[in-house]
């Protein structure tokens, strides 16, 4: 069992005595140094630095998948609907470059997906149009931006932690179903800070969630540190289909006698599973990988084995999984690639009004 996984575990189950009271004595100098950091922007000795042009930001609270890619696919797409020029910020988690550099710019994506990371490239692709760029200052990535591109909208991947840059408008991500964990800090538990946080926010979409009463645990919690805010919900919803080697779309319906051995790499596998629970696939088995995990030649032949094994006639794994493989040979089986868009269920006119009250389109 890896790290992460004992981690995960952990999390869920709890840990051994032994392993407890280290990650016990971690977890204290971890909220320490978050307490530390939080008094000295209470106080001014740290400040945020402003941009000129409106900030959006979608984050989360937890370590994992909350859904933040497409989070961000649809905040874009909301500044396109109300005349903005926007862009998106990112680290760029993983990436083999360095420094602030142009994922795509208006007329092409400029860097493969290994100079750019998975969800910078995958985004790029998404939103064609759109400037994409990385940068470990997201302040310094964001000054580019806007000079170069004559952007009025900046989106965040990943920014609520991220203080340095002054935001208009945060988004928290959060999973409606156990979505803080054992509601402790790392690495006790999966929570990135304090549940208090959230009162930073302006809007708390629970992913996975049909209805309000989906989203309870979420609603609760937000009710008790952070009054106001308006929690929405929403699910992710199959757009489109494509055989990887081939690049053909393929009808989700014409998948439907197919037997597939499904394969994942992201923060919530689980969340894949349900999704393709919602379509006529008939899942012969699912297998997990790392977060961000980069396929080798070893990973789809072990695969392709596992696949004979469960007499799967096809693969299905995510577009952000397809973005880590899509330059290895193909499969003897087909490689189904499942495009996915995040639709608000409940909350469409917060969502939008939160949108309109940014500084308008110069």
């Amino acid at each position: 069992m890896s790290t992460r996984e004992r981690l995960v575990r952990g999390w869920e189950r709890g840990f051994t005595a032994g392993a407890g009271g280290l990650v016990s004595a971690v977890t204290g100098s971890y909220r320490g140094l978050l307490g530390a950091r939080e008094w000295l922007y209470a106080r001014g000795v740290l400040a945020s630095r402003a941009l000129d042009c409106s900030v959006v930001s979608v984050g989360n609270l937890t370590v994992g998948g909350t859904g933040k890619t497409p989070a961000v696919e649809l905040a874009v797409r909301t500044l396109l609907e109300l005349g903005h020029r926007p862009g998106v910020l990112s680290r760029g988690y993983g990436r083999r470059s360095t420094g602030v550099q142009v994922v795509a710019d208006a007329a092409s994506i400029r860097l493969d997906a290994e100079e750019a990371g998975d969800e910078p490239f995958l985004l790029a692709r998404r939103l064609p149009g759109v400037p994409v760029v990385v940068g470990p200052n997201r302040f310094e990535a964001g000054t580019l931006a806007r000079a170069r591109f004559g952007i009025t909208a900046l989106v965040l991947d990943d920014g609520f932690q991220h203080r340095t840059l002054a935001k208009d408008l945060e988004v928290v991500m959060a999973r409606a179903v156990e979505p803080w964990g054992n509601g402790r800090l790392l690495p006790g538990g999966p929570l990135r800070e304090p549940l208090t946080g959230l009162a930073r926010a302006h809007l708390v979409v629970a992913t996975g969630a049909r209805t309000g009463d989906d989203a309870a645990d979420v609603r609760a919690t937000v009710e008790r540190v952070a009054p106001g805010v308006p929690v929405l919900t929403a699910v992710h919803v199959p757009t489109e289909c494509f055989e990887s080697s081939a690049m053909r779309f393929v009808p989700l319906s014409a998948l439907g006698n197919a037997k597939v051995l499904a394969f994942a790499g992201i923060g919530a596998p689980d969340g894949f599973a349900r999704t393709l629970g919602e379509t006529a696939v008939v899942l012969a088995g699912f297998e997990r990988f790392a977060d961000h995990h980069w396929y080798t030649r070893d990973d789809l032949s072990r695969l392709d084995r596992r696949a004979a094994e469960v007499g799967a006639d096809a693969l299905i794994t995510t577009e952000k999984d397809w973005v880590r493989l899509r330059t290895l040979p193909p499969l003897r089986r087909p490689v189904y690639v499942l495009s996915v868009r995040l639709r608000l269920t409940s909350g469409e006119a917060a969502w939008r009004a939160a949108f309109e009250r940014l500084a308008p389109p110069k």
